[in-house]
């Protein structure tokens, strides 16, 4: 009882923060807001962050060369055009002229060598997409940029949708002492919580705890339409009461995709309120099991748990519509391969699997550790799903549930990472390469991308070879290779290529990320604020009608 009055506490107090002023910083109500409810933390340094939360406001504050279109091809943005050397080794950009950053100074390839530079340097972020293969980047002219590689890199094109430009000029006069000689910090404290982009949106406020607010740089390089947002607000929470409630009262235009099944149906109930579903960014739902850690060490007890896991029962119930994952790489994400072998459910397999383990006879010793994420709350169903089949062999599982922010820290190494986590995530490319590298190499152990802790050689050089590949079809050959070297080694549990819920006040909006057709199949891009629009009469006759 005292806890759920606790819960009911927290909430009121959550909603006398947002009622207070939290939409409408200093008392001034925008005219046209954008107010969205997700998970949190969020990174603004574009050199940092890599989850779907940083990446949405990566794209607001700040352009790149490249932009995708609808199909997730990549489309000219501050770069009108470019060429490739014969060899794949030199790629050379041509800028566009007078796009002016925030503070008004002009953004030319000095800014994006220094970009570059900072990325590759500091490794960080999407670094891993570019270090160990921009060997130089050349300032050509004023508004020409070069980057030289040290290998071919088939995909750098889709890669580039994850480098964006900052202002060399700003980020210098705000560099602090640091490791890195004459750039010092090269901007890190200072990127934190401030930015120095050129983009549709402008920080205005930035709480790290709770919110962050953007306004529309009114004298953006592209035409912005008028019904674009004049705010945009992202606020951590995703408690479910107080989703319904901000969407009841049109507090928020847009709630996340973490909400349970049960608060999504209550949502749409809301008059003016749908469920928006995208199916297309390639995002596919795993269970990371620890390599590196007893018993998931083993072999044939990673395999048993894929025996044991009932897919049928998480996607057809706890998931209603949501198909299984068949390997690595999401459905529809170019070079997966749709032939890789798929787990089902069978209990006598998984039993069969337990008894050629090492841990066979002693498997109470080891208890396994699912960690999942609190933010999701649906995500606790399969864990006791799991743990009641794997109690029917003998394989015991606690259940752990762990805020976000408290998981990243935990896998950052392997004396703290879980025996498995169940995490989700996307491509930062449109391409199968993108997955296996960010997934599964060395480079990203201690990140929540790799609760794996593969620290596999062989396989580190395969996939390093297969992205090096200039033929598109001899690439997706290699990458299709390692998926099946993927499968038979059984470092994760695949579980279902996700469909992603978002509430979000239809009547008075026009959201891109309400279906797949409509939003852009790379994560964050679909929540540009310019390409959103809001109709405030529209959302003041719902008002009117309470």
């Amino acid at each position: 009882m005292l806890n759920k009055i606790s819960k009911i506490m927290l909430t009121i107090l959550i909603l006398i923060f947002v009622f207070s002023g939290l939409a409408f910083v200093e008392g001034q109500e925008a005219k046209r807001p954008f107010r969205v409810l997700r998970g949190w933390p969020v990174h603004i340094d574009p050199g940092v962050g890599v989850d779907i939360n940083s990446m949405m406001t990566h794209v607001n504050l700040y352009d790149g060369l490249v932009f995708p279109d609808l199909d997730g091809n990549p489309q000219p943005h501050v770069a009108k055009s470019w060429e490739v050397s014969g060899d794949g080794l030199t790629w050379t950009f041509y800028l566009r002229t007078g796009i002016k950053f925030h503070d008004g100074r002009e953004l030319t390839a000095e800014d994006v060598k220094f970009s570059m530079d900072r990325l590759v340097t500091r490794g960080e972020g999407f670094g891993y997409l570019f270090a160990d293969r921009i060997v130089k980047t050349e300032v050509i002219d004023k508004y020409t940029v070069a980057f030289h590689l040290k290998d071919s890199f088939g995909p750098l094109i889709g890669a580039l949708f994850q480098f964006f430009v900052l202002n060399k000029d700003l980020v210098l006069e705000n560099i602090e002492p640091g490791k890195y000689g004459e750039f010092g910090d090269y901007g890190e404290k200072f990127l934190n919580l401030n930015e120095a982009g050129s983009g549709p949106y402008k920080l205005k406020e930035f709480d790290y705890a709770t919110h962050i607010t953007l306004i529309q740089n009114t004298d953006y390089w592209l035409p912005l339409d008028p019904n674009c947002p004049d705010e945009w607000t992202y606020t951590g929470g995703l408690e479910s009461f107080t989703a319904k409630v901000l969407l009841e009262k049109r507090e928020v235009e847009a709630v996340g995709e973490e909400l349970p099944l049960e608060t999504l149906n209550v949502c749409d109930q809301i008059e003016g309120v749908s469920i928006g579903v995208v199916d297309n960014w390639g995002e596919l739902l795993y269970g990371m099991l620890n390599t590196k850690k007893a018993p998931t060490d083993d072999i044939h007890i990673r395999k048993a748990l894929a025996w044991g896991f009932n897919y049928d029962a998480v996607t057809k119930v706890i998931f209603p519509g949501f198909v299984q994952a068949r390997g690595p790489i999401a459905n529809g994400v170019p070079g997966g391969d749709p032939t890789v072998f798929q787990y089902y459910f069978d209990l006598d397999k998984a039993r069969e699997e337990v008894k050629k383990s090492k841990y066979y006879g002693e498997l109470d010793k080891y208890p396994i550790s699912i960690h999942w994420t609190a933010e999701c709350a649906d995500y606790e169903k399969i864990c006791l799903l799991l743990q009641s089949d794997m109690e029917k062999i003998g394989i015991t599982i606690k259940i752990v549930r762990t805020p976000w922010v408290v998981l990243v820290e935990q896998c950052g190494s392997l004396e703290t990472s879980p025996s498995m986590t169940l995490v989700s995530s996307v491509p930062g490319y449109p391409e199968a390469g993108s997955v296996l590298e960010s997934r599964y190499t060395s480079e990203t152990v201690r990140s929540w991308e790799q609760n794996e802790w593969l620290l596999d050689p062989e396989l580190d050089k395969r996939i390093a070879e297969a992205i090096k590949i200039g033929d598109r079809d001899e690439r997706f050959k290699a990458y299709s290779e390692l998926q099946h070297y993927l499968v038979d080694l059984c470092p994760s549990i695949f579980i279902f290529n996700r469909i992603l819920h978002h509430p979000f006040q239809e009547y008075y909006m026009d959201y891109p990320l309400s279906d797949g057709k409509r939003g852009f199949p790379i994560a964050g891009y679909s929540e540009c604020g310019r390409f959103i629009r809001i109709y405030p009469e529209k959302r003041l006759e719902l008002l009117n009608k309470k």
